[in-house]
């Protein structure tokens, strides 16, 4: 039985705890004696907690996160009523700020906050030699790099064939947007590279061949990202998949002259927009070249197969709404292959916590700690820009609609985008469970009542459309041609679709 259990609750079960494998690695001497217990938010707390003891641990170890909070609470409340004597110790971002008043820390017997990965061994070591601190709250300062133990020998052949692989070149970063907790670091430091694609090579001979990587500033050092690039460029094969977060005006032709040699399907970028709006970044403290991030964009999506996944928030301080469909419609004509909309968070620590007054920004008490309504944007239209947000990404992010998007735009792909997520949840009241069949019809149904599309020509890209989906059924705007709809008196002939041979999934 082991004597420490190090455990999470990931969001996913294809997702991996990055965090714990650096715990477990950096054990020491007490490494034979411990193990990593992975579960999934979707699993009862009960059940969790009746796995972890029948192991009869001692320490307990949880990492803590903005999706886990809640349910990782009443794992440690159960645990604590079960077995009082079992030592809990919290680490992760979400307990190491604004910890005071946490309900999760007041049933815990330690906290460590901050990088955890040294000093959780030491507490440990403590505790096996009966001299546990009298602080409750034990602040971790950021290790050496070249200190750590290697997380990486510990992810196992289950990991490697069914979740994702994390790794990290750097840690930190140099910039000091507000709403993100690397803003509280003081710069970003590289791990020593030889020693990291040493790694990197021990993951790839092992099988791995989807690496995403974490750090947040993966091309500030072009000399560091290049050496990383064509260490992968000598192993390319047709599996190889890599993702990484991007600085949208940082794009060097060093780097540059490696990225067009990956083949399609082999490169994912993150790119932090966030937003367009100079007077906005100047309050959260953005740096960021606007002309330089739109160039470098349009020459990824012309001269590159990389897959590019931008971001934008909604309800940063100073944007109102005019200003945000300014933002989403130039991103839009940049054309990357996904926009992800956020909605603000006020994470724990954030320094975005000094415009509530200014722009009375009120945020949700409870996780994700999502904006609810500020000076510019009210609670009935960050609910709607919400429901924008998951309505964009099952039709705009899919992938399913290449066809039918264009119609979708138009001129203003914003306004228009709006009037049809307005129209989607004012027909439907959901916003999630659609499955794929009624989603075309709802997609034919919108585009010809709200967005003024032919018949005709509505039809036309959606059969295209579906006939590339795969899915094997035929919903209503295919099976007549001409029937009675709200939107006018017509009767459909039968239009069969194709037998498509690609696996589909109709649930949403």
């Amino acid at each position: 039985m082991p004597a420490i259990i190090l455990s999470t609750l990931n969001a996913r079960y294809f997702h991996s705890s990055f965090g714990l494998r650096y715990l477990f690695a950096n054990l020491d001497e007490l490494q034979a004696d411990a193990v990593i217990r992975e579960f999934i938010i979707t699993q009862r707390p009960l059940d969790i907690v009746e796995r972890l003891l029948a192991e009869q641990p001692q320490i307990i170890g949880f990492g803590v996160y903005i999706w886990n909070v809640a349910e990782t609470t009443q794992i440690v409340a159960l645990i604590k009523q079960a077995r009082p004597e079992v030592l809990i110790v919290l680490g992760g971002p979400e307990v190491s700020y604004e910890w005071e008043n946490q309900p999760i820390v007041g049933l815990a017997d330690y906290l460590i906050t901050g990088q955890a990965d040294l000093a959780f061994l030491q507490l440990c070591r403590q505790w096996l030699n009966g001299d546990l601190p009298v602080e409750k709250v034990i602040i971790a300062e950021p290790p050496l790099l070249e200190s750590l133990a290697s997380p990486y020998r510990f992810y196992n052949e289950e990991d490697i064939a069914h979740r994702l692989i994390y790794v990290e070149a750097s840690r930190g970063c140099p910039f000091r947007c507000e709403f993100c907790l690397s803003a509280l670091d003081k710069t970003a430091w590289p791990f020593p590279l030889d020693l990291f694609l040493n790694e990197m090579a021990y993951l790839y001979h092992h099988g791995v061949r989807h690496f995403k990587f974490v750090d947040r500033t993966f091309n500030l050092n072009s000399k560091i990202g290049a050496r990383i690039l064509e260490f992968f460029l000598e192993r390319l094969d047709e599996r190889l998949f890599l993702h990484f977060e991007l600085i949208p005006d940082q794009l060097p032709d060093a780097l540059k002259t490696l990225i067009v040699r990956f083949p399609p399907g082999a490169l994912q970028f993150e790119i932090g927009v966030q937003t367009f709006n100079p007077v906005v970044q100047a309050l959260i403290s953005r740096k960021q070249d606007n002309d330089k991030a739109e160039e470098n964009l349009i020459w990824l999506r012309r001269n590159t197969h990389a897959h590019l996944h931008a971001d934008l928030i909604a309800g940063l301080p100073g944007e109102d709404l005019g200003s945000f469909a300014n933002g989403f419609n130039r991103l839009v004509a940049l054309d990357p292959h996904e926009i992800q909309i956020g909605i603000l968070k006020r994470l724990r620590g954030t320094p975005i916590i000094r415009h509530t007054a200014a722009f009375d920004l009120r945020f949700n008490p409870h996780s994700p700690y999502n904006l609810l309504s500020s000076q510019l944007l009210d609670f009935a239209m960050l609910r709607r820009l919400e429901r924008f947000a998951r309505y964009w990404d099952l039709i705009g992010n899919s992938g399913r609609f290449h066809q039918t998007r264009p119609l979708l735009l138009g001129s203003d792909p914003f306004g228009r985008f709006m009037t049809l997520s307005d129209w989607l949840f004012a027909t439907t009241g959901q916003t999630h469970q659609l499955a794929l069949e009624r989603l075309f019809d709802l997609l034919y149904r919108g585009l010809v009542e709200m967005l003024a599309v032919a018949e005709t020509t509505a039809r036309e890209a959606l059969t295209q459309d579906f006939h590339q989906s795969g899915m094997k059924s035929c919903p209503i705007f295919l099976r007549l041609e001409r029937e009675t709809l709200p939107v006018g008196k017509a009767v459909r002939t039968p239009i069969r679709p194709t037998r498509q041979a690609r696996h589909h999934t109709p649930d949403l």
